[in-house]
Parts: structure tokens; sequence; C-alpha cells
């Protein structure tokens, strides 16, 4: 199938073939014709499947007609979770809708200074994406008209619900028109996403594509035991010379923990950054413009600040610290393997994060080999058993016998007799109490 066959505005297809894209996703396949038609649609894409596409090719293809009510306020509102996939989406509002005529997109986010927000939303506003937190701000202050509102879209729903933004998200949302289209996109389809998508959405569309299974496929995951701290940054260091790794993106578990092994690489002559939320938006913007240009081989990141990072020279990414949720592994090793490359996922255990793996392997549905680097192996053998590993039967002879029980009596093995025999219950308590007392 042709993006042609999608009946979408022939400016936007202009701008899509002018990007270099040929065919749609299967994402895209689904998703396109669906928000074309008006309908609400709630849709589970893993992340690298073109998802932001999805929704904005039909945006833009709405706001190609003029607004049939008058004012300044959005007719599209993007929420995401982070500003990095803010920024994601906006860029992509851009360069999509390029050819289209007056198409003002603005980006409402935290850490950007009120008066410079205040100037943009006196603007007519056709696209306006979001965090949620700092666009109640502005609808508290009665800045932002939803009146012209025709399309909001939740963007990884699943990780708003994860960073308890969705209290937030369904104030939004009651401030909106009933008469909006409300997409909402997912990572996974739990329950709770279940719960909010029946509170906001009209009898919606459902589509889902890209099993964990199926979207990891294209990605090579390994596995290296670690004695310590110490023994980490040897590997690590290891690694990031290796000839075939063209940038890679390192996480750890906390922001301190990114700024400390980010300032360590770099005094080992790796071209390293960090990011998280801690960091201004100026500071963010720059490292990630320096990434994507190439100014950067190795950036070192938390869960957050990663979300929405799409640069397609990521060749792997590396789990310094393994995370708490299985959902967030598969989040970030699909900074790799983007748009049908292929990709690695390197991660780092002690032996007691045996549990966490098999979350992980469970969740996934793939099984993590462990390597080994000659010359940095872990001091301890892996509690690991082979595959196809089978716990061998008990024989007979050692086979622990049961009493069972039937009818409130409690059958005991007579081994004189090599047989059971019934007793009461209240007569063996009454047994009991005797020998206490």
């Amino acid at each position: 199938m042709s993006f042609e066959a999608l009946d979408l505005h022939p400016l936007i297809l202009k701008a899509i073939q002018k990007s270099g894209y040929t065919a749609p996703t299967p994402i895209q396949k689904e998703a396109i014709p669906e928000l074309i038609s008006g309908a609400d649609v709630i849709a589970s894409a893993q992340t690298g499947t073109g998802k932001t596409a999805a929704f904005m090719l039909p945006a833009l293809h709405h706001l190609a007609e003029p607004s049939k009510n008058s004012g300044r306020g959005p007719r599209v509102l993007v929420l995401t979770p982070t500003r990095e996939l803010a920024d994601q989406v906006s860029n992509a509002a851009r360069n999509y809708g390029k050819y289209l005529s007056r198409i003002n997109v603005v980006s409402i986010l935290g850490g950007m200074p009120y008066p410079l927000q205040n100037r943009l939303l006196s603007q007519a506003v056709d696209i306006l994406v979001a965090t949620p937190g700092r666009l109640i701000d502005h609808i508290q202050r009665g800045r932002i008209n939803f009146s012209r509102l025709q399309m909001l879209v939740l963007d990884e729903a699943d990780r708003m619900l994860d960073m308890g933004f969705i209290a937030d998200v369904e104030q939004i949302a009651s401030a909106t028109p009933a008469s909006k289209q409300t997409v909402m996109f997912s990572a996974t389809l739990n329950g709770a996403i279940e719960k909010i998508a029946a509170r906001l959405l009209k009898s919606p569309k459902r589509i889902q594509v890209a099993s964990q299974k199926e979207r990891l496929n294209n990605i090579e995951q390994r596995l290296h035991y670690v004695d310590n701290l110490s023994h980490k940054n040897k590997l690590l260091d290891y690694m990031l010379r290796d000839e075939a790794l063209k940038q890679a993106i390192v996480f750890t578990a906390t922001k301190r923990d990114a700024d400390l092994l980010a300032d360590n690489l770099y005094a080992s002559g790796h071209t390293a950054a960090a990011l998280h939320g801690d960091m201004n938006q100026r500071e963010r913007n720059r490292t990630l413009n320096k990434l994507r240009k190439g100014g950067l081989r190795v950036l070192v990141a938390t869960d957050v600040a990663a979300r929405g990072i799409d640069v397609s020279d990521i060749t792997h990414v590396i789990n310094f610290d393994l995370p708490k949720f299985a959902e967030d592994y598969v989040h970030r090793i699909g900074r790799t393997g983007r748009a049908g490359a292929n990709g690695i996922a390197v991660s780092f255990a002690t032996n007691k994060d045996s549990i966490h793996l098999k979350r992980i392997e469970r969740f996934t549905g793939h099984s993590i080999v462990s390597h080994i680097v000659p010359g940095l192996e872990p001091s301890f053998k892996p509690s690991q058993r082979p595959k196809g590993f089978k716990k061998p039967a008990t024989p007979a002879h050692q086979k622990r016998k049961k009493a069972p029980t039937a009818y409130g009596k409690r059958q005991e093995f007579n081994p004189e007799f090599k047989r059971f025999s019934r007793t009461s219950r209240s007569s063996s308590n009454k047994s009991n109490l005797r020998t206490k007392h």
C-alpha cells in the first residue's frame, strides 16, 4: 500500500515524499483511515513503529480545511508525558505540514519561561503540543480557549499513567468540547488503560499492532553479569570502544548516577553527556541536537528523559542499571533497531537480579543469553539453568507421604503395618493439649 491510497491531502503527500517515506507502516495503515473518518481510536503500538505520523498525518489532513469556529485556540491538542517526546511530535507536525498554509505549531512545556509561552498562546494556534502539568497552569489562568478543538491525542498514555499524570489528563479533557475526536496511543493495553479509555473515548475503534515479541526480533539482547560498580565501569568502557558502535544510550537508575557516569566517561576519552529531568530545557535541547547531529557518541540518560528520542544511528542500548519495571526495559531497548534496522541491547546484572530478569523475559517472551568478555568474567557462577533444563523427578522411595484428610478424620501413617489409620481430629487435639500441659 502507498500513502496515496490513504486519501491524504496532496500537500501532505508532497511533504511525505520529500521526507523519503514510500510506504506506510502497519500502525499507519490501520490508524490513518479511522482517524480521517472521525472515529475515536485506542491503539497499541511499540516505539519506533511510526505512531507519531499515524495520528499527525490525519490531524494535518483535517487542518487543511478552514475551521468552522472563529477564535485563536488550538484545533489539535497532543498531550505527551515528557518534553523530549513533545519536541519530537512538534517537529513531526512542522515537517509533515510544511506545505500547508499558515499551520502554527506551539509547544507548552515545563522549563520554558512563562512570558514566552504567554506570547505564543496569544497567537492563533493550530496544533498545541503540551505536557499535562504546564498546560493545566495555563488553563487555570484562563489563557487557553478550547472552543475550536477538533482532536485530542494522548500519546504514550501508559507512561502518563506511570508518571501520575492521568488525573491531570482527565482534568484537561473535561475542559475540552464533548464533540472532539479523542485518540489514545499506548505501548500496552492493560486494565488501567482500558478504564481510562472507557471514561474518555466514545465507542473507540481498537487497533493493536507490533506485539512485544515481534517488535524485539531485530534487537539482539545480551546479558553480562557483574560483581560490583568497578566491574560495571570496566565492562562499559570495553563495550564503548567497539568500532561497530555508532551511537549508544546508557541507562542509569538516577539523575545523579547519570551525571557521574557521563563525567567519568568524558574523562576517559568518550564523547559523552547526560540527559535527565533536572536539566533546564535549553541544556536538554542542546544535548539532543548534538546527539542527532553526531556530535555525541554516548548519551547517559534516565528512563523519563529518554522517552521520545528518535535517532536512527543509535546502534546500542546499554542498561547500566536494570529498570524496575519490565515495560521500561522494552521502551529502553526500543531506542535502537529503529525503522527495521538491527540493534544491540546489553544489560548488566548482579546475581541478585534474577527476579527482575525473569520478569523481563516473561514480559517480552525472549530469553536473554548470558555473555562473558575474556578477562572481565564475573567472580561468581550465575545461578542459571541451561535451556531445556527440567528438574529431575524425585524417586518414589524418597517422596514424602502426605496424610490425606476426609470427613473430619485425619489419617496417620503406621510404619508397622504400612498403611494409614484414622484418628478423629478432636482426640488428636486433646492429646496435643495434654502433652503441652
